[in-house]
């Protein structure tokens, strides 16, 4: 026999088995909002922590409780954005905020203007197509020296490109001028937002504020 439930211990029975969801909403700091640009050398990590011989963030940044916006592949370099304000993080790194981001990109070749029109359009690489992105050659740019520096290869030139993206997955850069066949060679995050690399020398940083 089944045994007598109410449908008030039926319905609390059922809510029982459901598990919570709690939604991680970003929070605002409880202290004084803080923001950091820094310019990450090559080969820093994009994190404090590291293992035995890993240059991170704490070899360079003494300021506790901010954590990076975002994040730069080991091998590239340029701009990174700390703060401690879980609010500001998200929109600097959420695709639906279309905060800009520029890089200054070093390729092996010399990209035709077709191939530059394939990237500005978007390309579909294995995760799927990329946004419609600023593409624009540039003159090599007046920036310090790579350590150590890029490998180069006698006879076949390199060309510079400022891409302009709206979005951030991974190596997406890397992935996007491998796609047209021009390897990237160097990779530097000039511009986030409001914020460039101007005047910060590899491993320095600067406390801002908005606007």
């Amino acid at each position: 026999m089944k045994p007598n439930t109410s449908p008030r211990q039926q319905k609390r029975s059922n809510n029982e088995r459901r598990p919570s969801r709690k939604l991680n909403k970003p929070k605002r700091p409880r202290g004084p909002q803080k923001i950091i640009i820094f310019n990450k050398p090559f080969n820093v990590l994009t994190q404090f922590t590291g293992e035995p011989g890993d240059k991170t963030l704490s070899d360079f940044v003494p300021v506790k409780d901010v954590y990076p916006a975002g994040r730069l592949d080991k091998d590239s370099e340029g701009l990174l954005v700390l703060t401690n304000d879980g609010v500001l993080q998200a929109q600097l790194t959420q695709p639906k905020s279309k905060q800009p981001k520029v890089y200054w990109v070093q390729v092996e070749g010399a990209p035709s203007d077709e191939d530059l029109e394939k990237l500005r359009l978007g390309v579909t690489l294995k995760d799927g197509p990329t946004l419609p992105a600023g593409i624009e050659r540039i003159d090599s740019p007046d920036i310090w020296e790579r350590i150590p520096p890029i490998r180069e290869r006698k006879n076949i030139p390199t060309t510079w490109i400022a891409i302009t993206l709206q979005e951030g997955r991974n190596r997406q850069v890397r992935r996007m001028t491998a796609h047209i066949g021009y390897p990237t060679l160097r990779l530097i995050r000039y511009k986030m937002a409001e914020w460039t690399v101007k005047d910060l020398a590899p491993g320095e940083w600067r406390e801002v504020t908005l606007g």
